[in-house]
């Protein structure tokens, strides 16, 4: 069940309408069952998967919650047997679905160098929707468990609810259990209805649609288009869609983050944020502080910070940066240029850190005043075409492919072709592109607010005027229903991060 489809239409004001009226006792057994339903959706089949998940984790999670409290030397050992157990069940599933036949074909194009050939038989295998963002977040609480920094949940109901919470379940925000178990757990004794929350959350709701349904969307038509056939097009068509796809992968995924934020938030349930404004930021290190939040500090709470941090020499710092983003390449998908558009980004946060001396040294010699709009304008653009440039590895098929894109952006880069209406011919005609450009003026002016104010859309309509306030939403429900992207075949196309 996607959240642009008509049966969430349906499925979410019941959720919400029996979870008012209900008892509070039963409360966490109907959002359980909730969000099976929601994830059975897709395929039935595959709850079994995340329900094996949450017994594997609950399990491991109060035997070392016990085995903690005994001083014996013995017992250190076995905490530490337990901890790998869980995290070879928990891992080697999602290895299995989502990377084996990456393993298999890397194993055999190296074993091939030297002249061995051997091949398994090909499987039908589907990639679970949302494996990776359950197991990381199943995961993450039993390793917290293991540090001692949060307390055994014993209650099964309530922990398979924080494994499988429908709002974040299939793409984030990856929950802490020291943030959401605790909510969970509130829900069954007190008094959760507050209209101004509800408001807020629904407004959330709709402007997570909006980025999603105007602008994605619509995005993704022009970037699909001239993805599929680069080498037909010239460096301006290029360009455009390195933009369009930069500005589409944002809004996809913010979008459902977006609108599990406010769903949760429906049901009087605070859900980390997930993107500030990331193309606000000043550096790529600032940009991954600000993008996917939730995933890049779970990769630096149980992958960077175990390989060592920053508290090392600068060589070591570096190695255990380039490590955690191939890494997040790699979660990325079972893929080389996606292990490559990882590796990009740890370049580029190693270099900028390198030159960070240099960079003083010369605005202090040159006089340039680093805090004016200006500068951090110039820092912003740099950042931006950082990252759309490191796309193009993201959504091409292979390194080679987004290689050969970037020699063609350069290489045949026709000026004239933005005054000749050449670019209305790439899937968007003129109205189209109209409605785009105007979405992201919106995203633009809204993500501004963002990097003022540090508060969501929610909080910029509840500063207006009731009058404004009724206009803003009025506004952006008419953009949803009208200018959506809706039409014959359309399935409410898929939010990128679900193939994670």
């Amino acid at each position: 069940m996607q959240f642009t489809s008509f049966e969430f239409a349906v499925f979410f004001p019941i959720v919400v309408l029996l979870f008012y009226i209900m008892p509070k006792r039963f409360r966490q057994l109907w959002l359980l069952v909730a969000s099976y339903y929601f994830y059975m959706g897709w395929n039935a089949k595959y709850a079994v998967l995340i329900f094996a998940s949450t017994l594997v984790t609950y399990l491991c999670a109060i035997i070392l919650g016990r085995l903690g409290r005994s001083k014996e030397p013995r017992n250190k050992r076995t905490r530490v047997l337990t901890l790998v157990i869980g995290l070879a069940i928990n891992l080697g599933i999602l290895v299995f679905f989502k990377y084996f036949y990456f393993l298999h074909d890397t194993v055999a194009q190296l074993a091939s160098v030297f002249g061995i050939r051997f091949g398994a038989p090909r499987l039908d295998i589907l990639l679970p929707v949302g494996i990776s963002f359950y197991t990381f977040q199943a995961v993450g609480y039993m390793i917290d468990v293991y540090r001692g920094t949060v307390a055994v949940e014993t209650n099964f109901i309530r922990y398979a609810l924080f494994v499988s919470f429908f709002p974040q379940l299939v793409a984030g925000p990856i929950e802490r259990s020291g943030h959401l178990l605790g909510q969970l757990e509130a829900i069954s004794h007190k008094k959760m209805w507050d209209f101004d929350k509800v408001t807020r959350g629904l407004v959330m709701m709709l402007w997570g649609f909006f980025m999603k349904l105007v602008i994605a969307d619509r995005a993704a038509i022009l970037a699909n288009q001239v993805f599929a056939i680069y080498y037909m097009f010239n460096g301006v068509a290029l360009l455009l869609a390195m933009f369009l796809f930069a500005i589409q992968i944002y809004c996809d995924f913010a979008s459902y983050s977006m609108i599990a934020m406010g769903a949760a938030r429906v049901l009087g349930i605070e859900l980390m944020a997930n993107f500030e404004a990331p193309f606000f930021s000043r550096s790529v290190s600032e940009l991954w502080r600000r993008w996917h939040i939730s995933l890049s500090s779970w990769f630096r709470d149980y992958v960077y910070i175990p390989l060592g941090g920053s508290w090392c020499t600068r060589l070591r710092k570096y190695w255990n940066t380039m490590v955690t983003f191939l890494i997040s390449g790699l979660w990325h998908g079972a893929s080389w240029h996606f292990v490559f558009w990882g590796g990009l980004q740890g370049i580029f946060i190693i270099i900028g850190d390198m030159l960070r001396p240099l960079k003083k040294r010369l605005t202090d010699r040159f006089g340039v005043r680093v805090n004016t709009f200006g500068y951090s304008f110039f820092q912003g653009v740099c950042t931006f075409f950082l990252f759309m440039f490191s796309l193009v590895f993201f959504r091409a098929d292979t390194v080679k492919d987004g290689i050969y894109y970037i020699q063609r952006l350069f290489a045949n880069f026709d000026i004239w072709s933005l005054f000749n209406e050449s670019i209305y011919y790439l899937g968007l005609d003129k109205k189209e592109m109209s409605v785009l450009w105007a979405g992201i003026l919106i995203l633009l002016l809204v993500d501004m607010y963002y990097a003022r104010k540090k508060a969501f859309i929610d909080t910029l309509v509840k500063e207006q005027c009731l009058a404004v306030q009724y206009l803003i939403v009025l506004v952006l429900l008419v953009m949803v229903v009208v200018f959506g992207v809706y039409g014959e075949g359309y399935d409410a196309t898929q939010f990128i991060y679900f193939q994670f």
